[in-house]
């Protein structure tokens, strides 16, 4: 919790939390990660459709690359 909760707890305070408000903050600290990375995974999938990337070329079969 100190590291994702960015700078906003340190080790003392979360020591010194009650359980049930540790709890709490931990859930609301992983929800908050969960939706941001749907939202991610969402803006990622509109921009590949939209830019109509096409796959990258294959390289033909039965060909060996000469390195001499």
């Amino acid at each position: 919790m100190v590291f994702h909760g960015q700078g906003g707890y340190d080790y003392n305070t979360i020591y010194n939390m009650p359980i049930w408000l540790r709890n709490f903050t931990f859930n609301k600290i992983k929800e908050f990660y969960e939706n941001q990375n749907q939202e991610q995974k969402k803006a990622e999938a509109s921009w590949t459709n939209k830019k109509g990337i096409p796959k990258p070329p294959v390289a033909p079969t039965g060909k060996r690359a000469s390195y001499k």
